[in-house]
Protein backbone atom coordinates (compact mmCIF):
# COMPACT_ATOMS: atom_id res chain seq x y z
CA UNK A 1 0.00 0.00 0.00
CA UNK A 2 1.04 3.69 -0.53
CA UNK A 3 2.69 5.22 2.55
CA UNK A 4 1.50 8.43 3.59
CA UNK A 5 2.29 11.53 6.14
CA UNK A 6 0.86 14.66 7.79
CA UNK A 7 3.11 17.53 7.55
CA UNK A 8 1.76 18.37 10.89
CA UNK A 9 3.98 15.25 12.14
CA UNK A 10 7.42 16.31 11.49
CA UNK A 11 9.50 19.91 12.49
CA UNK A 12 10.38 22.78 10.52
CA UNK A 13 8.82 25.08 7.27
CA UNK A 14 6.88 23.30 4.78
CA UNK A 15 9.52 22.87 2.47
CA UNK A 16 11.70 21.13 5.37
CA UNK A 17 8.83 18.87 5.72
CA UNK A 18 8.42 17.86 2.22
CA UNK A 19 12.09 17.08 1.85
CA UNK A 20 12.31 14.83 5.13
CA UNK A 21 8.97 13.01 3.94
CA UNK A 22 10.54 11.96 0.18
CA UNK A 23 14.19 11.47 1.73
CA UNK A 24 12.44 8.80 4.20
CA UNK A 25 10.93 7.22 1.05
CA UNK A 26 7.26 8.16 1.37
CA UNK A 27 4.91 8.20 -1.21
CA UNK A 28 2.97 10.78 -0.46
CA UNK A 29 1.97 13.78 2.30
CA UNK A 30 -1.24 15.25 4.27
CA UNK A 31 -1.45 18.83 3.76
CA UNK A 32 -2.14 20.43 7.31
CA UNK A 33 -3.87 23.77 6.70
CA UNK A 34 -1.40 25.61 8.82
CA UNK A 35 1.47 24.81 7.32
CA UNK A 36 0.56 25.96 3.93
CA UNK A 37 -0.82 29.26 5.51
CA UNK A 38 2.89 29.89 6.80
CA UNK A 39 5.11 29.17 3.49
CA UNK A 40 6.13 31.03 1.29
CA UNK A 41 5.43 28.65 -1.53
CA UNK A 42 2.24 29.15 -3.20
CA UNK A 43 -0.24 26.35 -3.72
CA UNK A 44 0.98 25.65 -7.04
CA UNK A 45 4.85 26.40 -6.35
CA UNK A 46 3.75 23.28 -3.54
CA UNK A 47 2.56 21.27 -6.30
CA UNK A 48 5.33 21.49 -8.14
CA UNK A 49 7.83 20.72 -5.47
CA UNK A 50 6.04 17.41 -4.36
CA UNK A 51 5.98 16.18 -7.78
CA UNK A 52 9.60 17.19 -7.95
CA UNK A 53 10.44 14.96 -4.76
CA UNK A 54 7.73 12.18 -6.05
CA UNK A 55 5.62 12.89 -3.57
CA UNK A 56 1.65 12.97 -3.96
CA UNK A 57 -0.46 15.34 -2.23
CA UNK A 58 -3.48 12.96 -0.41
CA UNK A 59 -5.45 14.71 1.15
CA UNK A 60 -6.12 18.51 2.84
CA UNK A 61 -6.70 19.34 6.14
CA UNK A 62 -8.84 19.93 8.53
CA UNK A 63 -11.91 21.74 7.52
CA UNK A 64 -13.42 22.93 10.81
CA UNK A 65 -16.91 23.57 12.10
CA UNK A 66 -19.02 22.95 9.07
CA UNK A 67 -22.19 20.81 9.47
CA UNK A 68 -25.09 21.02 11.49
CA UNK A 69 -24.52 24.87 11.50
CA UNK A 70 -27.98 27.38 11.76
CA UNK A 71 -28.61 28.42 7.99
CA UNK A 72 -26.19 31.65 8.28
CA UNK A 73 -23.41 30.03 9.27
CA UNK A 74 -23.68 27.33 7.09
CA UNK A 75 -24.12 29.69 3.99
CA UNK A 76 -20.77 31.11 5.46
CA UNK A 77 -18.87 27.70 5.38
CA UNK A 78 -20.39 27.15 1.86
CA UNK A 79 -18.42 30.10 0.78
CA UNK A 80 -15.19 29.22 2.74
CA UNK A 81 -15.00 25.55 1.18
CA UNK A 82 -15.20 27.33 -2.14
CA UNK A 83 -12.11 29.06 -1.51
CA UNK A 84 -10.83 25.99 0.12
CA UNK A 85 -11.27 24.22 -2.81
CA UNK A 86 -9.87 26.76 -4.97
CA UNK A 87 -6.28 26.15 -3.56
CA UNK A 88 -6.85 22.21 -3.43
CA UNK A 89 -7.22 22.81 -7.21
CA UNK A 90 -3.87 24.82 -7.66
CA UNK A 91 -2.51 22.08 -4.72
CA UNK A 92 -3.88 18.95 -7.58
CA UNK A 93 -5.13 16.81 -4.40
CA UNK A 94 -8.62 15.93 -4.45
CA UNK A 95 -9.56 14.86 -1.08
CA UNK A 96 -10.35 17.31 2.05
CA UNK A 97 -11.26 16.18 5.40
CA UNK A 98 -14.19 17.80 7.37
CA UNK A 99 -14.34 16.84 11.19
CA UNK A 100 -16.88 17.02 12.82
CA UNK A 101 -18.24 20.44 14.31
CA UNK A 102 -17.13 21.30 18.07
CA UNK A 103 -18.31 24.60 17.26
CA UNK A 104 -21.19 25.90 20.18
CA UNK A 105 -23.79 26.82 17.81
CA UNK A 106 -23.64 23.61 16.16
CA UNK A 107 -27.11 21.72 16.26
CA UNK A 108 -27.72 17.51 17.43
CA UNK A 109 -29.24 17.11 14.58
CA UNK A 110 -28.54 13.92 12.13
CA UNK A 111 -30.88 14.94 9.23
CA UNK A 112 -29.41 18.94 9.50
CA UNK A 113 -25.54 17.42 9.24
CA UNK A 114 -26.69 14.68 6.58
CA UNK A 115 -28.31 17.78 4.33
CA UNK A 116 -25.61 19.95 4.93
CA UNK A 117 -22.58 17.59 4.25
CA UNK A 118 -24.73 16.85 1.05
CA UNK A 119 -24.61 20.51 0.01
CA UNK A 120 -20.90 20.28 0.75
CA UNK A 121 -20.34 17.38 -1.67
CA UNK A 122 -22.29 18.43 -4.29
CA UNK A 123 -20.11 21.75 -4.39
CA UNK A 124 -16.91 19.94 -4.01
CA UNK A 125 -17.93 17.60 -6.85
CA UNK A 126 -18.05 20.93 -9.28
CA UNK A 127 -14.46 20.88 -8.26
CA UNK A 128 -13.54 17.35 -8.67
CA UNK A 129 -13.11 17.20 -4.92
CA UNK A 130 -14.14 14.51 -2.32
CA UNK A 131 -15.24 15.17 1.52
CA UNK A 132 -13.80 12.81 3.89
CA UNK A 133 -15.96 13.31 6.86
CA UNK A 134 -14.04 12.35 10.55
CA UNK A 135 -15.31 11.88 14.31
CA UNK A 136 -13.31 13.74 16.54
CA UNK A 137 -12.81 12.46 19.59
CA UNK A 138 -14.13 15.57 21.48
CA UNK A 139 -16.71 16.54 18.75
CA UNK A 140 -20.19 18.36 20.29
CA UNK A 141 -22.39 16.00 18.80
CA UNK A 142 -20.76 13.24 16.76
CA UNK A 143 -17.44 11.74 18.42
CA UNK A 144 -17.75 7.84 17.24
CA UNK A 145 -16.96 6.68 13.96
CA UNK A 146 -20.52 4.61 14.21
CA UNK A 147 -22.02 7.76 14.90
CA UNK A 148 -20.51 9.58 11.24
CA UNK A 149 -20.74 6.41 9.35
CA UNK A 150 -24.74 6.58 9.80
CA UNK A 151 -24.56 10.32 8.73
CA UNK A 152 -22.40 9.63 5.78
CA UNK A 153 -25.27 6.52 4.99
CA UNK A 154 -28.13 9.18 5.26
CA UNK A 155 -26.58 12.12 3.09
CA UNK A 156 -25.98 9.10 0.35
CA UNK A 157 -23.99 11.06 -1.65
CA UNK A 158 -20.66 9.60 -3.95
CA UNK A 159 -18.61 12.38 -2.89
CA UNK A 160 -18.87 12.02 0.54
CA UNK A 161 -17.27 9.02 2.81
CA UNK A 162 -15.12 8.45 5.97
CA UNK A 163 -11.76 9.50 7.03
CA UNK A 164 -11.29 7.17 9.96
CA UNK A 165 -8.44 8.13 11.98
CA UNK A 166 -7.32 5.31 14.79
CA UNK A 167 -6.59 7.80 17.79
CA UNK A 168 -10.56 9.44 17.03
CA UNK A 169 -11.86 5.35 16.95
CA UNK A 170 -10.07 3.70 19.56
CA UNK A 171 -9.51 6.65 22.33
CA UNK A 172 -13.73 5.71 22.50
CA UNK A 173 -15.33 2.94 24.23
CA UNK A 174 -17.07 1.92 20.99
CA UNK A 175 -16.22 -1.22 19.32
CA UNK A 176 -14.25 -0.60 15.83
CA UNK A 177 -15.22 -4.25 15.04
CA UNK A 178 -17.91 -2.95 13.11
CA UNK A 179 -15.70 -1.10 10.53
CA UNK A 180 -15.46 -4.11 8.39
CA UNK A 181 -18.96 -3.68 7.63
CA UNK A 182 -18.67 0.10 6.24
CA UNK A 183 -19.99 -0.46 2.14
CA UNK A 184 -16.96 -1.01 0.21
CA UNK A 185 -15.32 2.46 -0.93
CA UNK A 186 -17.15 4.49 1.67
CA UNK A 187 -13.62 4.79 3.91
CA UNK A 188 -12.05 7.80 1.86
CA UNK A 189 -9.23 7.62 4.13
CA UNK A 190 -7.11 6.06 6.36
CA UNK A 191 -4.91 8.17 9.50
CA UNK A 192 -3.12 6.27 11.70
CA UNK A 193 -1.60 7.18 15.36
CA UNK A 194 -0.53 5.27 18.29
CA UNK A 195 -0.76 6.12 22.01
CA UNK A 196 0.05 5.08 25.25
CA UNK A 197 -3.38 4.95 27.41
CA UNK A 198 -4.03 7.56 29.70
CA UNK A 199 -6.61 8.98 31.93
CA UNK A 200 -6.66 12.48 30.75
CA UNK A 201 -9.39 14.79 28.48
CA UNK A 202 -9.55 13.35 25.20
CA UNK A 203 -8.31 16.42 23.06
CA UNK A 204 -4.89 17.06 25.54
CA UNK A 205 -4.50 12.90 25.15
CA UNK A 206 -5.05 13.51 21.16
CA UNK A 207 -2.82 17.16 21.44
CA UNK A 208 0.24 15.78 22.92
CA UNK A 209 0.70 11.97 23.34
CA UNK A 210 -0.02 10.56 20.12
CA UNK A 211 2.76 8.25 18.82
CA UNK A 212 3.87 6.16 15.29
CA UNK A 213 2.62 2.73 15.35
CA UNK A 214 4.16 0.38 17.32
CA UNK A 215 5.15 3.22 20.20
CA UNK A 216 2.10 3.24 22.52
CA UNK A 217 -0.42 0.85 23.30
CA UNK A 218 -3.29 0.52 20.34
CA UNK A 219 -3.82 -2.45 18.28
CA UNK A 220 -3.33 -0.84 14.98
CA UNK A 221 -2.49 -4.12 13.27
CA UNK A 222 -6.00 -5.17 13.89
CA UNK A 223 -7.68 -1.34 13.12
CA UNK A 224 -5.84 -2.12 9.97
CA UNK A 225 -7.14 -5.45 8.90
CA UNK A 226 -10.46 -3.72 9.81
CA UNK A 227 -10.13 -1.37 7.16
CA UNK A 228 -8.99 -3.33 4.70
CA UNK A 229 -11.90 -5.99 5.10
CA UNK A 230 -14.64 -2.97 4.44
CA UNK A 231 -12.73 -2.88 0.72
CA UNK A 232 -10.22 0.13 1.68
CA UNK A 233 -7.48 0.69 -0.58
CA UNK A 234 -6.27 4.08 -0.29
CA UNK A 235 -2.47 5.36 1.44
CA UNK A 236 -2.08 4.36 4.84
CA UNK A 237 -1.32 7.53 6.34
CA UNK A 238 -0.03 9.26 9.88
CA UNK A 239 -1.34 11.62 11.91
CA UNK A 240 0.71 12.08 14.92
CA UNK A 241 0.65 15.14 17.23
CA UNK A 242 3.44 14.89 19.77
CA UNK A 243 5.44 17.59 20.97
CA UNK A 244 9.01 15.77 20.45
CA UNK A 245 8.03 15.23 17.44
CA UNK A 246 7.55 18.83 16.27
CA UNK A 247 11.02 19.96 17.57
CA UNK A 248 12.94 16.76 16.58
CA UNK A 249 15.29 16.99 13.71
CA UNK A 250 12.49 16.44 10.83
CA UNK A 251 14.45 14.34 8.39
CA UNK A 252 15.28 11.84 11.63
CA UNK A 253 11.48 11.85 12.70
CA UNK A 254 10.56 10.97 9.08
CA UNK A 255 12.68 7.76 9.20
CA UNK A 256 11.81 6.80 12.28
CA UNK A 257 7.75 7.44 10.84
CA UNK A 258 8.41 5.52 8.27
CA UNK A 259 9.86 2.14 10.14
CA UNK A 260 6.48 2.27 12.55
CA UNK A 261 4.54 1.64 9.10
CA UNK A 262 7.31 -1.04 7.40
CA UNK A 263 6.91 -2.65 10.87
CA UNK A 264 3.07 -2.59 11.15
CA UNK A 265 2.65 -4.16 7.40
CA UNK A 266 4.99 -6.58 8.18
CA UNK A 267 4.78 -7.49 4.68
CA UNK A 268 7.86 -9.33 3.02
CA UNK A 269 9.68 -8.79 6.19
CA UNK A 270 12.78 -11.22 7.13
CA UNK A 271 11.62 -13.11 10.36
CA UNK A 272 13.50 -12.94 13.72
CA UNK A 273 15.97 -15.52 14.54
CA UNK A 274 16.30 -16.67 17.72
CA UNK A 275 18.42 -14.68 20.08
CA UNK A 276 20.56 -16.65 22.35
CA UNK A 277 22.21 -14.02 24.46
CA UNK A 278 24.85 -11.18 25.04
CA UNK A 279 27.95 -12.17 23.48
CA UNK A 280 29.77 -9.01 24.86
CA UNK A 281 29.30 -5.62 26.35
CA UNK A 282 31.97 -3.08 25.30
CA UNK A 283 33.04 0.06 27.13
CA UNK A 284 34.85 3.30 26.02
CA UNK A 285 37.30 4.05 28.82
CA UNK A 286 40.61 6.46 28.74
CA UNK A 287 43.67 6.65 31.09
CA UNK A 288 41.26 7.43 33.81
CA UNK A 289 38.32 5.17 33.83
CA UNK A 290 40.32 2.05 32.61
CA UNK A 291 42.09 1.53 35.65
CA UNK A 292 38.59 2.36 37.54
CA UNK A 293 37.13 -0.35 35.42
CA UNK A 294 39.72 -2.70 35.66
CA UNK A 295 40.02 -3.11 39.47
CA UNK A 296 36.14 -3.23 39.53
CA UNK A 297 35.99 -6.40 37.13
CA UNK A 298 38.35 -7.59 39.29
CA UNK A 299 36.35 -7.65 42.31
CA UNK A 300 33.94 -9.33 40.49
CA UNK A 301 35.91 -12.11 39.80
CA UNK A 302 36.72 -11.31 35.98
CA UNK A 303 39.73 -12.08 34.42
CA UNK A 304 41.65 -9.81 31.42
CA UNK A 305 41.66 -13.37 29.17
CA UNK A 306 42.57 -11.23 26.31
CA UNK A 307 44.60 -8.82 24.18
CA UNK A 308 43.01 -7.94 20.59
CA UNK A 309 45.69 -8.63 18.14
CA UNK A 310 45.54 -5.16 16.24
CA UNK A 311 43.85 -2.79 18.45
CA UNK A 312 44.18 -1.22 22.27
CA UNK A 313 41.27 -3.80 23.11
CA UNK A 314 41.06 -6.34 26.34
CA UNK A 315 38.75 -8.99 26.96
CA UNK A 316 37.47 -9.99 30.40
CA UNK A 317 35.41 -12.92 31.34
CA UNK A 318 33.82 -15.14 33.81
CA UNK A 319 31.50 -18.06 32.76
CA UNK A 320 29.01 -16.53 30.27
CA UNK A 321 29.85 -12.85 31.28
CA UNK A 322 32.56 -10.66 28.77
CA UNK A 323 33.51 -6.80 28.92
CA UNK A 324 35.49 -5.75 26.31
CA UNK A 325 37.45 -2.17 27.32
CA UNK A 326 38.16 -0.62 24.47
CA UNK A 327 41.36 2.46 24.67
CA UNK A 328 40.90 3.47 21.18
CA UNK A 329 37.01 4.74 21.06
CA UNK A 330 37.90 8.68 22.43
CA UNK A 331 35.89 9.33 25.37
CA UNK A 332 37.38 11.57 27.98
CA UNK A 333 37.08 11.06 31.71
CA UNK A 334 33.80 9.08 31.92
CA UNK A 335 33.64 5.86 30.62
CA UNK A 336 29.94 4.69 28.37
CA UNK A 337 28.91 1.42 26.43
CA UNK A 338 29.49 2.12 22.93
CA UNK A 339 28.58 -1.56 21.83
CA UNK A 340 26.92 -4.21 22.81
CA UNK A 341 26.70 -8.10 20.98
CA UNK A 342 23.88 -10.31 20.53
CA UNK A 343 24.32 -14.32 19.72
CA UNK A 344 21.78 -14.86 16.94
CA UNK A 345 20.72 -18.02 14.64
CA UNK A 346 21.31 -16.70 11.72
CA UNK A 347 23.17 -12.88 11.74
CA UNK A 348 22.55 -12.58 8.04
CA UNK A 349 18.82 -12.83 8.47
CA UNK A 350 19.35 -10.07 11.72
CA UNK A 351 20.82 -7.52 9.49
CA UNK A 352 18.27 -8.15 6.71
CA UNK A 353 15.70 -7.47 9.12
CA UNK A 354 17.40 -4.27 10.23
CA UNK A 355 18.28 -2.81 6.67
CA UNK A 356 14.66 -3.40 6.06
CA UNK A 357 13.74 -1.04 8.66
CA UNK A 358 16.05 1.71 7.68
CA UNK A 359 18.85 0.79 9.96
CA UNK A 360 21.48 -0.73 7.59
CA UNK A 361 24.55 -2.93 9.05
CA UNK A 362 28.04 -1.04 8.64
CA UNK A 363 31.24 -3.03 9.14
CA UNK A 364 33.54 -3.09 11.77
CA UNK A 365 36.92 -1.44 11.02
CA UNK A 366 39.17 -4.84 11.31
CA UNK A 367 42.89 -6.00 9.82
CA UNK A 368 42.73 -8.82 7.19
CA UNK A 369 41.63 -12.58 9.05
CA UNK A 370 39.71 -10.52 11.32
CA UNK A 371 36.66 -11.11 12.41
CA UNK A 372 33.76 -9.54 10.52
CA UNK A 373 31.24 -8.14 12.58
CA UNK A 374 28.37 -5.66 11.39
CA UNK A 375 26.93 -3.45 13.42
CA UNK A 376 23.36 -1.88 13.18
CA UNK A 377 22.85 1.78 15.11
CA UNK A 378 20.73 2.08 17.76
CA UNK A 379 19.22 5.49 17.95
CA UNK A 380 21.66 6.70 21.03
CA UNK A 381 24.19 5.80 18.97
CA UNK A 382 24.86 2.70 20.74
CA UNK A 383 26.37 -0.28 18.01
CA UNK A 384 24.60 -3.16 17.85
CA UNK A 385 26.70 -6.34 16.69
CA UNK A 386 25.38 -9.25 15.64
CA UNK A 387 27.05 -12.58 15.67
CA UNK A 388 26.55 -16.17 15.56
CA UNK A 389 27.14 -18.56 18.75
CA UNK A 390 30.21 -19.84 17.96
CA UNK A 391 31.53 -16.57 19.02
CA UNK A 392 34.39 -16.64 16.09
CA UNK A 393 35.32 -12.71 17.13
CA UNK A 394 36.82 -14.69 20.30
CA UNK A 395 39.97 -15.48 17.89
CA UNK A 396 40.91 -11.84 17.23
CA UNK A 397 42.21 -12.07 20.93
CA UNK A 398 45.80 -13.39 21.83
CA UNK A 399 45.34 -15.16 25.23
CA UNK A 400 46.91 -13.64 28.08
CA UNK A 401 46.88 -16.67 30.06
CA UNK A 402 44.94 -15.48 33.00
CA UNK A 403 42.07 -17.32 34.50
CA UNK A 404 38.87 -15.76 36.35
CA UNK A 405 38.06 -16.54 40.20
CA UNK A 406 35.03 -16.42 39.91
CA UNK A 407 32.40 -15.07 41.89
CA UNK A 408 29.29 -17.06 40.91
CA UNK A 409 28.27 -14.87 37.60
CA UNK A 410 26.68 -16.88 34.92
CA UNK A 411 26.00 -14.18 32.04
CA UNK A 412 24.63 -11.15 31.01
CA UNK A 413 21.12 -10.63 32.52
CA UNK A 414 19.86 -7.17 30.86
CA UNK A 415 21.48 -3.84 29.71
CA UNK A 416 20.62 -0.81 31.02
CA UNK A 417 20.74 2.14 28.47
CA UNK A 418 19.62 6.11 29.48
CA UNK A 419 18.34 7.31 26.70
CA UNK A 420 18.01 11.00 24.98
CA UNK A 421 14.57 12.66 26.06
CA UNK A 422 13.63 12.61 21.71
CA UNK A 423 14.70 9.47 20.86
CA UNK A 424 13.01 7.48 23.81
CA UNK A 425 9.90 6.00 21.59
CA UNK A 426 12.07 5.82 18.90
CA UNK A 427 13.78 3.77 20.45
CA UNK A 428 11.64 1.66 21.95
CA UNK A 429 10.18 1.05 18.39
CA UNK A 430 13.95 0.28 17.00
CA UNK A 431 14.38 -2.52 19.26
CA UNK A 432 11.16 -4.14 19.26
CA UNK A 433 10.64 -4.16 15.14
CA UNK A 434 14.37 -4.61 14.74
CA UNK A 435 15.41 -6.89 17.14
CA UNK A 436 11.99 -8.62 18.13
CA UNK A 437 12.25 -7.49 21.32
CA UNK A 438 8.76 -6.91 23.50
CA UNK A 439 7.82 -4.66 25.44
CA UNK A 440 6.72 -5.77 28.89
CA UNK A 441 6.36 -2.41 31.22
CA UNK A 442 6.70 1.67 31.28
CA UNK A 443 6.81 2.87 34.90
CA UNK A 444 7.42 5.78 35.86
CA UNK A 445 9.02 7.10 39.48
CA UNK A 446 10.15 9.55 41.70
CA UNK A 447 13.85 9.43 41.78
CA UNK A 448 15.76 11.90 44.25
CA UNK A 449 16.26 14.44 41.17
CA UNK A 450 13.63 14.27 39.15
CA UNK A 451 10.70 11.73 37.37
CA UNK A 452 12.35 8.88 35.96
CA UNK A 453 10.43 6.54 32.73
CA UNK A 454 11.85 2.81 32.50
CA UNK A 455 10.77 0.75 29.38
CA UNK A 456 11.25 -3.02 30.04
CA UNK A 457 11.76 -5.17 26.73
CA UNK A 458 12.84 -8.51 26.46
CA UNK A 459 12.46 -11.59 23.90
CA UNK A 460 10.37 -14.01 24.36
CA UNK A 461 13.24 -16.97 25.77
CA UNK A 462 14.39 -14.01 27.83
CA UNK A 463 17.91 -13.90 27.02
CA UNK A 464 18.40 -10.89 25.45
CA UNK A 465 16.69 -8.06 28.11
CA UNK A 466 17.06 -4.22 28.06
CA UNK A 467 15.87 -1.19 30.65
CA UNK A 468 15.58 1.95 28.61
CA UNK A 469 15.15 4.74 30.63
CA UNK A 470 14.83 8.76 30.76
CA UNK A 471 14.66 11.33 32.69
CA UNK A 472 11.03 13.41 31.88
CA UNK A 473 12.48 16.92 32.78
CA UNK A 474 16.16 18.78 33.00
CA UNK A 475 16.15 22.11 33.71
CA UNK A 476 18.78 24.65 34.77
CA UNK A 477 22.05 24.04 36.59
CA UNK A 478 21.13 21.88 39.26
CA UNK A 479 21.70 18.30 38.41
CA UNK A 480 24.09 16.42 40.62
CA UNK A 481 22.41 13.08 39.47
CA UNK A 482 24.38 10.62 36.96
CA UNK A 483 24.22 11.86 33.77
CA UNK A 484 22.68 9.14 31.30
CA UNK A 485 24.03 6.22 33.41
CA UNK A 486 24.53 2.96 31.52
CA UNK A 487 24.90 -0.48 33.73
CA UNK A 488 25.06 -4.13 32.72
CA UNK A 489 23.62 -6.59 35.56
CA UNK A 490 25.25 -9.96 35.67
CA UNK A 491 22.52 -12.81 36.91
CA UNK A 492 23.92 -15.51 39.85
CA UNK A 493 22.03 -18.67 41.14
CA UNK A 494 23.24 -17.52 44.47
CA UNK A 495 23.14 -14.03 45.49
CA UNK A 496 24.36 -14.22 48.84
CA UNK A 497 27.30 -16.36 47.87
CA UNK A 498 28.43 -13.90 44.99
CA UNK A 499 27.96 -11.34 47.44
CA UNK A 500 30.55 -12.92 50.09
CA UNK A 501 32.87 -13.88 47.68
CA UNK A 502 33.33 -10.08 45.99
CA UNK A 503 36.22 -7.86 46.95
CA UNK A 504 35.11 -4.36 45.83
CA UNK A 505 33.10 -1.90 47.74
CA UNK A 506 29.68 -1.76 48.33
CA UNK A 507 26.73 0.78 48.11
CA UNK A 508 25.80 1.62 51.73
CA UNK A 509 21.59 0.99 51.62
CA UNK A 510 20.25 3.04 54.42
CA UNK A 511 18.61 1.22 57.75
CA UNK A 512 15.75 2.51 56.77
CA UNK A 513 15.12 1.20 53.34
CA UNK A 514 15.60 -2.38 55.06
CA UNK A 515 12.74 -1.46 58.04
CA UNK A 516 10.42 -0.34 55.25
CA UNK A 517 10.80 -3.88 53.54
CA UNK A 518 9.91 -5.87 56.41
CA UNK A 519 7.19 -4.11 56.49
CA UNK A 520 5.99 -4.28 53.32
CA UNK A 521 6.47 -7.90 52.75
CA UNK A 522 6.71 -9.33 56.25
CA UNK A 523 10.30 -10.77 55.59
CA UNK A 524 11.84 -12.80 58.48
CA UNK A 525 14.58 -10.84 60.50
CA UNK A 526 16.96 -13.27 59.76
CA UNK A 527 16.40 -12.82 55.96
CA UNK A 528 16.11 -9.22 56.16
CA UNK A 529 19.56 -9.01 58.19
CA UNK A 530 21.23 -11.13 55.88
CA UNK A 531 19.85 -8.62 53.02
CA UNK A 532 21.39 -5.68 54.85
CA UNK A 533 24.55 -7.18 55.43
CA UNK A 534 25.65 -7.27 52.11
CA UNK A 535 23.80 -4.06 50.50
CA UNK A 536 21.56 -6.52 49.03
CA UNK A 537 17.96 -4.53 47.47
CA UNK A 538 14.61 -6.90 47.44
CA UNK A 539 11.55 -7.00 44.92
CA UNK A 540 8.27 -9.13 44.85
CA UNK A 541 6.10 -9.47 41.72
CA UNK A 542 2.02 -10.30 42.32
CA UNK A 543 2.95 -13.98 41.70
CA UNK A 544 5.49 -14.22 44.09
CA UNK A 545 8.42 -14.25 42.30
CA UNK A 546 11.78 -12.32 43.73
CA UNK A 547 14.46 -10.39 43.00
CA UNK A 548 17.70 -9.99 44.89
CA UNK A 549 19.47 -7.49 43.57
CA UNK A 550 23.10 -4.84 43.87
CA UNK A 551 25.00 -2.71 42.92
CA UNK A 552 28.29 -1.07 42.51
CA UNK A 553 29.17 2.58 43.09
CA UNK A 554 29.17 4.85 39.73
CA UNK A 555 32.22 3.83 37.93
CA UNK A 556 33.85 6.58 35.33
CA UNK A 557 31.31 8.83 35.44
CA UNK A 558 28.25 7.29 34.38
CA UNK A 559 28.70 3.29 34.12
CA UNK A 560 27.61 1.04 37.37
CA UNK A 561 27.33 -3.19 37.57
CA UNK A 562 24.53 -4.78 38.97
CA UNK A 563 24.02 -8.45 40.32
CA UNK A 564 21.20 -10.14 40.55
CA UNK A 565 19.47 -13.07 41.58
CA UNK A 566 16.24 -14.14 40.05
CA UNK A 567 13.38 -16.29 42.22
CA UNK A 568 10.07 -18.19 40.52
CA UNK A 569 9.31 -16.61 37.69
CA UNK A 570 10.59 -13.16 38.31
CA UNK A 571 10.76 -11.34 34.92
CA UNK A 572 11.15 -7.40 35.99
CA UNK A 573 13.55 -5.12 36.92
CA UNK A 574 13.38 -4.04 40.49
CA UNK A 575 12.23 -0.36 39.33
CA UNK A 576 10.96 -0.17 42.53
CA UNK A 577 14.30 -0.24 44.16
CA UNK A 578 15.88 2.40 41.62
CA UNK A 579 15.60 5.92 43.45
CA UNK A 580 17.08 3.45 46.66
CA UNK A 581 20.10 2.91 44.46
CA UNK A 582 20.24 6.40 43.02
CA UNK A 583 20.40 7.66 46.27
CA UNK A 584 23.09 5.68 48.04
CA UNK A 585 25.11 6.01 44.83
CA UNK A 586 24.80 9.64 45.11
CA UNK A 587 25.97 9.25 48.79
CA UNK A 588 29.22 6.91 47.56
CA UNK A 589 29.98 9.73 45.07
CA UNK A 590 30.07 12.36 48.17
CA UNK A 591 31.94 10.59 50.75
CA UNK A 592 34.29 9.16 48.12
CA UNK A 593 34.90 12.79 47.01
CA UNK A 594 35.01 14.45 50.18
CA UNK A 595 31.83 16.26 48.48
CA UNK A 596 29.42 18.38 50.40
CA UNK A 597 25.82 18.78 48.79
Amino acid sequence: MRRSIATVCVSGTLEDKLAAAAAAGFDGIEIFENDLVVSSLSPREVRERCADLGLTIELYQPFRDFEAMPDPLFRKNLDRAARKFEVMAELGVGTMLVCSSVHPEAVDDDDLAAGQLSDLSDLASDFGVRIAYEALAWGRHVSTWDHSWRIVQRADHPSLGLCLDSFHVLSREVDPAGIADITPGKIFFLQLADAPYLRMDVLQWSRHHRLFPGQGAFDLAGFVDLTLAAGYDGPLSLEVFNDVFRQADPARTAVDAMRSLIALEDAGLPGFPDLSGYAFTEFAVDANSGPELRGTLRGLGFAHTGQHRTKPVELWEQSGCRIVLNSAVARPQTAAITAFAISSADPSQSLQRAEALLAPAHPNVREPGEAELAAITAPDGTSVFVTDSANDWRNDFLPTGSTAAGAGLLGTDHLGLAQPFDHFDEAGLFYHSVLGLSPLSTEEYAAPFGLMRSRALTNKAGSIRLALSVSLLRRGDWAPAVSDPQHVAFTTADIVTTASALDLPRLSIPDNYYADLAARFALPDDFVSTLRSHGILYDRDSGGGELLHLYTPVLGGRVFFEILERRGGYDRFGEANAPVRMAAQRHSRLTSSSVRP
